[in-house]
Formats: structure tokens, C-alpha cells, sequence
């Protein structure tokens, strides 16, 4: 395959009004095909490499380069000079530890939620996933794997579209290229797709199945609990081959086992907007839906209008995001030092 093109490794008017003349004439445009511990892999025009992120060394997690990004380097030392402003981040809590942030890919255009037919299908989790999406402002997809693993995959598909107006869900099998072919409109010329989900759901099988090799390796899940093994160490850019005309990129992910959200208010709330919307009908401004006098929220669950598990996860998540906010918050203002936990 030849090398990409920067239009079809995704560089747009948005990245290139970015860059004045000057720059332009010192500088190459290249993107973050993968991160490893201190350096990265890029790809332009007429240009491969692996480079160092050391420049950042002393920066902020969002200003250190992740898979994805655009970056600019200069021509003669090869240093990274700047990133580029994103379209969309993807970044959550470091799990075990609430004073870092990951970083999870940039400038993704759609997201693949993927999720088994088996154990896996947990409308929670992705719930978490589709507020990642919704502060992220990217289109998310629930791709359901691993039909044969269920005697009814569309009750399964039918649990995952009633969790946001709209959403898309496709059941795939990630093995079979004519069975996942649906997702070849996401997939088009300059589109950059992520892929997330648990350890073991079929991730890596259908990157590998949309590219086109079986490059990336893979593993079986355990049979007591269905539960896979992080095959996937980095997150990396992989080409799309023979869906479509010039393809598009896929971003593989390992597997998360541990999904805390954060800084992430509109994106509970675009998820959860019919329970926002009821919350609005309540007497008091600072109802905390719990015995309080006219609760909109209580009572629409008496009359059969709000499914009180539902109402809980919302509750669990939008207090789970005020605290981890809270913690960034204090995080940014000591620069250098770390927030001790209570």
C-alpha cells in the first residue's frame, strides 16, 4: 500500500488555517499513528518516522501528544515544534489514580463502542461510554460482536438503542468482512474511527478484519467469565483496505477495565436528557430526588414513566463526575503538586 496522502490521513481546513506561512515553509504536518513511552510514530506526506515527545516532558497531560493528533515538526532537527488544536479528545482518569489523566485518542470522528453478545453486555458500561462520546462531541456506534453467543442478539440491540434517541447499533461478526461490511460508511476517505471496549470483546478481530490482515494478534477469552487479556498494548492507527475508495483509519485500543468519567457534564447530560429534562419539572431548584415535595423525578417513576434503574445509574454517574471534576479542578491549580486523596 502506498504511502497516505495528508487528505487521506485526515488533514482538513480546520487543521490547515492552523498554520500560518511561515510555519508552513519551516515545519512538516504529520499525525500520530501510535505512542509508545517516550517517543511517537508519525506519518505525512512522503514522511515516516518514529520521534521523541520530550518536548512535553515538563507539560500538562492534554498538551503531551496522543494517537491521532496532528502535530508540526521542524524540517531540519526533526522536533516536535506544536499539536495542532483538536476536533475531539478522548481522555478519562487514570485508573488507580485520580491525579493523572490518560489520554486516549484525538481527532476521531466516529466511535465504536464494541461489546460481546456474552457476559460483556452491560447497558452501564456503556452508558460510560456513550458520555466519553457525548463530551467528546463524536458519533457514537454500539457494535455488537459475538452473535452467536446469544439466542436473541437483537433483544441485545434493541437494550443498546434505547439508551440514547438515535443511537446506531450495528451486530456484526468481527471474523467475516461481508458481515461487518455496514461498517464501511464509517469508515471513509480521511475518517478516523476508535474502537473501545472491555479486554476480549473482538477489538483487535475486527481491525484486523477491516484492514485487511491478520496483523494484530489476538486471544481467547476465558470460558468461566468470558473475560479476555489486554492483546492490545498501544493505541495505534491502522488503515482501512477494501471497504472503500481511499479508506479511512482505525484507532485500536487496549481493553478498559475501569471506566471513571470526568470533567464530562454535557456529555451525562446529552446522555441522560430525558431524566435532565424531568429533574427541570421539580418545586425546588435543589431537589435532591429523594422525599422532597413535589418531585418530578419520584414522580414520574410512581407513575411508570422513569425506570428507577435507570434514574440511579444517571445519579451514580453525575455524582461520580462532580467529584472527579472537583479533583482536576484542584489538580490545575497546583501546578506541580498533587491533590492529596481524602
Amino acid at each position: 500500500m502506498s504511502d497516505p496522502t495528508l487528505a487521506e490521513l485526515g488533514w482538513n481546513a480546520f487543521f490547515r488555517e492552523q498554520v500560518s506561512a511561515e510555519q508552513s515553509r519551516r515545519c512538516q504536518p504529520v499525525r500520530v499513528m501510535s505512542v509508545h513511552r517516550g517517543r511517537v510514530t508519525v506519518s505525512g506526506e512522503g514522511f515516516q518516522d518514529s520521534i521523541s515527545s520530550s518536548f512535553a516532558a515538563q507539560a500538562g497531560a492534554e498538551d503531551r501528544p496522543t494517537v491521532g493528533d496532528w502535530l508540526l515538526i521542524d524540517r531540519t532537527t526533526g522536533t516536535i515544534e506544536r499539536i495542532l488544536n483538536r476536533v475531539s479528545l478522548f481522555k478519562r482518569p487514570a485508573p488507580g489514580d485520580d491525579r493523572r489523566v490518560q489520554l486516549i485518542a484525538a481527532n476521531v470522528d466516529t466511535l465504536f463502542i464494541v461489546t460481546s453478545c456474552d457476559q460483556d453486555f452491560n447497558v452501564a458500561r456503556l452508558e460510560r461510554y456513550l458520555v466519553l462520546a457525548g463530551e467528546a462531541g463524536v458519533s457514537p456506534v454500539v457494535v455488537l460482536t459475538k452473535a452467536d453467543l446469544s439466542p436473541s442478539p437483537e433483544a441485545l440491540a434493541d437494550a443498546a438503542r434505547a439508551l440514547q434517541s438515535g443511537l446506531r447499533v450495528e451486530v456484526v461478526d468481527g471474523r467475516d468482512l461481508t458481515r461487518s461490511v455496514s461498517l464501511a460508511e464509517y469508515c471513509g476517505f480521511g475518517q478516523t474511527v476508535a474502537l473501545v471496549g472491555s479486554s476480549g470483546v473482538g477489538k483487535s478481530t475486527l481491525v484486523n478484519t477491516l484492514k485487511g490482515s491478520d496483523s494484530i494478534a489476538t486471544q481467547a477469552v476465558r470460558e468461566d467469565d468470558g473475560k479476555g487479556r489486554h492483546t492490545t498494548t498501544v493505541r495505534e492507527m491502522h488503515r482501512v483496505a477494501g471497504l472503500v475508495d481511499g479508506g479511512g483509519w482505525l484507532v485500536d485500543t487496549p481493553g478498559m477495565r475501569e471506566l471513571q468519567v470526568s470533567e464530562a457534564a454535557s456529555g451525562v447530560a446529552e446522555v441522560f436528557d430525558d431524566i435532565v429534562g424531568v429533574t427541570l419539572e421539580c418545586r425546588f431548584a435543589n431537589c435532591t430526588h429523594g422525599g422532597e415535595p413535589g418531585c418530578a423525578v419520584q414522580d414520574a417513576m410512581a407513575k411508570g414513566d422513569l425506570d428507577p434503574a435507570r434514574f440511579e445509574r444517571w445519579r451514580k454517574l453525575a455524582d461520580e463526575n462532580a467529584e472527579n471534576t472537583g479533583v482536576a479542578a484542584v489538580r490545575r491549580s497546583r501546578p506541580g503538586k498533587r491533590p492529596s486523596k481524602r
